[in-house]
């Protein structure tokens, strides 16, 4: 069923956008799996030596990993600041939907963890690129004027070609990984902090436009 709605819509990424999962992530695999992590790279698996051999994990190894870290380790992670703020003035102007990359089993555990962060917005888990899926939330929610946010620029490029009328803002909150992270191509800005963020964002509302493509 559509749902039909004047209200902009805002639909953000989680990790390294509202709550850290890298330096939580890498402690872990220092902890539990004897690996260090330097993160320099938005590809996860480079930042990642075994410390017995300095080998890198492979891909489904590294897979596997993030496996261990969802839903078990979610405990771990932590707000990025001035996010809840955030997502409150825009909850007041617009509809928020959060798009995550985890496998389907892990929404609950994912609307608890934000619930008790005093995020409570609906919550939706992709695999894979992002484009369509967010073509899909504008479509339901009317094709209202969009903002998308998120860390890695494949989901930028994804989104330009699926949904080229959303506008698209590329945050890297983690501070030790986003020198190591050049702006997303496919991104109309790249804004790394809350607060000028959300000016940002609440511009894009304000002047009721979809974004030129």
């Amino acid at each position: 069923m559509t749902t039909m709605s004047a209200r902009p819509l805002l639909i953000s990424d989680c990790d390294e956008v509202l709550l850290h999962m890298v330096r939580h992530f890498g402690t872990w695999l220092g902890e539990a799996h004897a690996i260090d992590f330097e993160p320099t790279s938005w590809e996860l698996g480079r930042n990642m030596r075994r410390r017995h051999d300095g080998a890198v994990p492979s891909r489904e190894e590294m897979m596997g990993l993030l496996d261990g870290f969802f839903p078990a380790e979610m405990h771990r992670q932590t707000l990025v600041p001035h996010a809840r703020e955030a997502l409150s003035r825009i909850a007041e102007i617009a509809d928020i939907v959060i798009l995550t990359n985890l496998q389907d089993q892990c929404r609950t555990h994912r609307m608890d963890q934000l619930a008790a962060f005093g995020i409570e917005h609906r919550v939706e888990c992709n695999q894979g690129p992002k484009g369509g899926p967010v073509a899909a939330l504008v479509a339901e929610h009317g094709n209202p004027v969009t903002v998308f946010i998120d860390d890695l620029p494949m989901h930028h490029q994804s989104v330009a070609e699926h949904a080229p009328q959303v506008h698209r803002l590329h945050m890297v909150a983690e501070p030790t990984l986003a020198p190591g992270v050049p702006p997303a191509p496919a991104a109309h800005a790249r804004i790394d902090a809350w607060p000028e963020a959300l000016a940002w964002i609440t511009d894009r509302f304000a002047a009721g436009q979809p974004a030129e493509h």
